[in-house]
């Protein structure tokens, strides 16, 4: 207890009481532990409580922490519970040992992920400050290390926790991670710049006592309270100023600078018009470099910070940088929205500033006696967590970050898109779970896969990452043509095998019947087995011999399609034509005319009429050859039989999206889809696609052309 007594004088008898009941734990938990040094391991949470005591002022709950949090680190079977520690403190030692599991695999490519992970570990904001102070107590034994462990280390310190010290404003601590960290990444530069620092401090002295000497019965005079703040730059800021500007030493102006903070009422016209007065004593003694003047006291900067900065030269032509601003100026710019950090141009989110201004502000507040300010802002203020994302760990230690909600199957994607196809479940933490368990931050997540898992649409519903939902969409659709493509080539073969055909209005009939959409649905389901080829044969029976009875009744009533020099009923009429009453006419395969089309006739001599579009590529040639059996026809007023089929060819950007955009543009329109192929060109990365679609005029056609011709992806379309 009396060494404890020692360390800790500034906490009352409650407080060192619970710091003492805390150490007993962690000394007979850590009694056979080592340091790299060989030294009592127990004096590591020692030195980081005097850290978390001295130099930041936490509270003596936070210091047991830091005792508890050691011990249950090594030994989770530690009873910490029976010591009525508290709800805050073991939260914060919560946060520690969670904190303590990250292992990152390569901090340069993920700091900004690691260091989001940290916070959201931290439910008490103290726990990050503990945090940065054992990390201080680290650097600090650097030496200690072996030296692969200290390259870590150095790199971890300088991705992760000195951008967090200087956000929470630790900016003492800050510092000394940074020197300790130069001096182990670049020891030459570092000791370079350390010498200039120690051979020109006695001209930095002398020039701060000149500098301020011919002020002080100006600004007396005046009634100017003020108070000065003198600092030097560390080394590495140095060292960076000299990379960035590609000068040497003496060329970084503000390695030394003076701030003025003036005390006075919080009016801004006062402090406004005291900051000039004071600006213009200095520009009156010195000579000012007007082009490095910065003034935020007119204009100050959106997150508020207010403060007048400018480079002088004496007589001896050395720089000094100056700032000056009021007391409140100055804890605006030390705290909150407006802290020193924020026009740093560091990386942050407007969550995590936030919630890093809050704990600033609370660490900031009077202490008094053992009430910390901490406490009662994690009761009652304390923010919702910064993150909205999962950060979870393969099983190599890499880290991953993925929104909130996400599943397993989400990572498996995350990881590889085949891993993501194959997999049947996954382990959490060495738990196995299904493949829609949702992760939590820390978790280790390991994916089990088998060879012979498919994706199910089911899955759209558990994954919510775009990239799980594209992939699922992507290998849906790719399976639905392959069986497409199967249940055609079982048909054909049963079809030849029955000496049968299936003619179009046939199919149409049939995808009518089964409510399929699409012909490829149709096929899809008889390569799936969902459909019985044997039933298909009845249906093709069936419906051709109703066809077949409508014929019938229909040539007894003298029905039938009939080329007519008059307009009658027919879609088409032939003028001029002599002796060709009662001939059949078809369609021609080669252009397949459309109702609307400009088209014309060719007799052949088996096969009645054939209907060609004017635009047909074998017009040209029939024409030339044949001109004696070229007729003109015209359509109708309007067609009285049903579809016109014709055919599309759609060349396609390869976007697993296009296939379904294509096919919801054909059953938005008056149009039905008769045979549907892709062919993939994966040189030019482009999809081949060929339709056949029934449409009943040219006019509907010309429709689904133009909004086809309107998709992103689509890159040419022509009628086949």
């Amino acid at each position: 207890m009396e060494r404890i007594a020692n360390l800790f004088p500034r906490y009352d008898e409650h407080g060192r009481t619970l710091i003492y009941n805390a150490f007993r734990i962690a000394e007979y938990a850590l009694r056979d532990q080592k340091r790299s040094n060989g030294a009592p391991f127990i004096e590591h949470p020692i030195a980081v409580a005097v850290i978390a005591c001295d130099e930041i002022g936490l509270s003596a709950e936070c210091i047991a922490a830091v005792f508890l949090h050691e011990a249950t680190r090594f030994f989770p079977e530690t009873d910490i519970a029976s010591g009525n520690f508290g709800k805050d403190v073991y939260t914060i030692v919560d946060g520690l040992n969670k904190i303590s599991t990250i292992k990152p695999k390569d901090t340069r490519l993920e700091a900004e992920n690691y260091k989001k992970l940290i916070v959201s570990y931290s439910r008490d904001p103290r726990v990050t400050v503990l945090k940065i102070a054992d990390r201080l107590e680290v650097m600090r034994s650097l030496d200690m290390f072996p030296k692969s462990s200290r390259e870590r280390k150095v790199m971890e310190t300088m991705m992760l926790y000195i951008p967090l010290a200087h956000q929470l404003g630790l900016y003492n601590i800050k510092s000394e991670m940074e020197n300790i960290y130069f001096r182990h990444a670049d020891p030459e530069q570092y000791r370079a710049i350390t010498n200039k620092l120690k051979s020109t401090e006695g001209d930095r002295q002398k020039l701060m006592t000149q500098f301020i000497e011919p002020l002080k019965q100006k600004l007396s005079d005046e009634g100017i309270q003020y108070k000065l703040k003198v600092r030097t730059k560390t080394a590495l800021s140095i060292y960076k100023k000299m990379q960035k500007q590609k000068v040497g030493f003496e060329g970084v102006y503000d390695v030394f600078a003076i701030r003025f903070i003036i005390d006075c009422e919080e009016d801004r016209e006062v402090e406004h018009a005291l900051c000039w007065k004071v600006f213009s004593y200095v520009t009156e003694e010195y000579e000012s470099d007007t082009k490095r003047l910065r003034d935020w006291i007119s204009n100050p900067k959106p997150n508020g910070y207010e403060s007048l900065h400018i480079t002088v030269k004496n007589k001896e032509g050395s720089y000094l940088e100056v700032q000056i601003r009021t007391k409140r100026m100055d804890d605006m710019a030390e705290s909150g929205l407006a802290s020193h950090w924020s026009y740093k141009g560091i990386k942050h989110e407007a969550t995590l500033d936030k919630w890093l201004a809050a704990v600033r502000k609370a660490l900031e507040s009077p202490l008094g006696s053992e009430s910390d300010p901490m406490s009662s802002y994690y009761e009652s203020n304390l923010l919702e967590l910064p993150s909205k994302d999962v950060f979870v760990f393969t099983p190599t230690g890499e880290l991953r970050k993925l929104p909130n909600g996400a599943t397993v199957l989400d990572f498996a994607f995350d990881i590889h898109t085949n891993l993501g196809i194959k997999c049947i479940g996954g382990k959490i933490n060495g738990k196995a779970v299904r493949i829609n368990e949702k992760l939590k931050t820390g978790d280790v997540v390991d994916i089990m896969s088998g060879k012979n898992q498919k994706p199910s649409a089911d899955w759209l519903n558990i994954v919510v990452t775009s990239k799980a939902r594209t992939k699922i969409k992507q290998r849906l659709s790719e399976f639905e043509f392959q069986k497409a493509a199967d249940g055609k080539e079982l048909l054909g073969r049963r079809l030849k095998n029955w000496k049968m055909e299936l003619s179009d209005d046939v199919m149409a009939e049939i995808l009518k019947r089964r409510k399929y959409k699409t012909i490829n649905a149709f096929y899809a389901a008889l390569g799936e087995g969902e459909l019985d080829v044997a039933e298909v044969k009845n249906l093709i029976v069936e419906i051709t011999q109703s066809s077949q009875e409508q014929i019938q009744v229909q040539d007894n009533k003298g029905g039938g399609p009939k080329l007519s020099q008059e307009k009658g009923n027919d879609d088409i009429m032939v003028i001029d034509a002599k002796n060709v009453r009662g001939i059949d006419y078809r369609m021609a395969k080669c252009c397949n005319p459309v109702f609307g089309d400009d088209v014309f006739g060719f007799v052949t001599r088996t096969e009645g009429i054939k209907i060609h579009r004017m635009s047909c590529p074998n017009a040209g040639r029939l024409m030339d050859m044949y001109p004696y059996r070229i007729q003109k026809v015209k359509w109708s007023e309007s067609p009285s039989s049903g579809n016109f089929q014709t055919g599309l060819r759609v060349v396609a950007a390869m976007e697993p999206s296009v296939i379904n955009e294509i096919m919801d543009i054909i059953n938005s329109f008056r149009a039905s889809l008769r045979a549907f192929n892709v062919a993939e060109n994966h040189r030019q990365g482009t999809y081949d696609i060929t339709m056949k679609i029934a449409v009943p005029s040219n006019l509907e056609l010309d429709k689904v052309i133009s909004q086809l011709r309107n998709l992103r992806n689509v890159l040419k379309i022509n009628r086949a």
